[in-house]
């Protein structure tokens, strides 16, 4: 893939934050390397409102889940054109997207940032061992699953921790779904932890979130499981978050990673899989229309899940 077809995503974003500012608040929160990071919120300026938080772009090789990203924040920009139950919604809530978290390690088709760090084992405190090498190591940036070298976070991985903790972790009940791809053949929801086996103590919570899901999308394509179930990983930032925001008493942040199947994508074209990029994407042009179309009826559901908490979180 060339450089400039890797910065098309960035492209995007900057159109859509050009059309977005209607509606939105656009920050940059961070330059890495000179390119942007761009945050786009929408709704109600009050911090003590249920918020939903979208990202994408950790791994800079997981193109799909900007992509995603994107075609959700293309839908919630022509929506708010016409859609008067969206705007009621929005006096209630805040959604924040954030499409592009690594756009140095997506120009340039790693999964790493610019300094070989694996951006969702770069947490602090990393504590609890992780499987061997894919979980974290800290033995060289030249190998995959880098951690960094235990001092600050990387630009990156700072930014996206500063902004959840300012817009999430003042509202009474946050989601955040962070868009990934790579791992099996069916597309996985994994919640907290991923360092250990143990359950999170918001296990009551997230079987009230799977019976939500199983009846609002009846028939789904997801397996909802926690992260550690298939492998556990030193500094995982949402493990991070999800504890920050638990230390803090009332209010939960339920954050969550779609990690979307890309062997499937492989096993119907295998010649992809002798490119990294097609490892980690779909190639054909219909299945990544259909893989856009697929993830946007879960958005919604989360959407009308953030702003009526009240009725189904225990």
């Amino acid at each position: 893939m060339t450089f400039l077809v890797q910065t098309e995503p960035l492209a995007t974003i900057e159109r859509l934050a050009v059309a977005a500012s209607r509606w939105a608040t656009v920050d940059v929160l961070a330059r890495p390397a000179g390119l942007p990071i761009h945050a786009l919120t929408f709704g109600v300026a009050d911090k003590a409102a249920p918020a939903l938080f979208i990202s994408g772009g950790v791994h800079g090789l997981e193109r799909i889940g900007t992509d995603v990203a994107i075609a959700y924040l293309q839908s919630l920009v022509a929506r708010l054109a016409w859609d008067e139950a969206l705007h009621d919604l929005l006096t209630r809530m805040r959604i924040v997207i954030v499409p592009l978290v690594n756009p140095v390690g997506m120009a340039r088709g790693t999964r790493a940032n610019g300094s070989g760090v694996d951006l969702m084992r770069n947490a602090p405190d990393a504590g609890l061992g992780g499987t061997p090498l894919v979980g974290g190591q800290r033995i060289s940036a030249k190998l995959p699953w880098f951690m960094g070298n235990g001092a600050a976070m990387e630009e990156e991985a700072a930014a996206l921790v500063q902004i959840v903790e300012r817009e999430l972790f003042t509202a009474p009940f946050a989601i955040a779904l962070d868009l990934h791809s790579g791992f099996g053949v069916i597309d996985r929801l994994w919640y907290p932890y991923a360092r250990t086996r143990e359950p999170i103590p918001d296990h009551d919570r997230i079987v009230a979130f799977s019976q939500l899901l199983d009846g609002a999308l009846p028939n789904h394509v997801y397996r909802l499981e926690q992260t550690a179930r298939v492998y556990t990983i030193r500094g995982d930032l949402w493990d991070y978050l999800y504890d920050r925001r638990r230390s803090l008493g009332d209010g939960m942040l339920l954050s969550l990673t779609l990690e979307m199947g890309s062997w499937s994508w492989v096993r119907k074209n295998p010649l992809q899989g002798l490119s990294t990029f097609g490892r980690f994407n779909p190639i054909k042009p219909h299945r990544h229309r259909r893989t856009l179309r697929r993830h946007l009826p879960l958005l919604d559901v989360l959407l009308h899940a953030v702003v009526s908490y009240r009725r189904w979180l225990p």
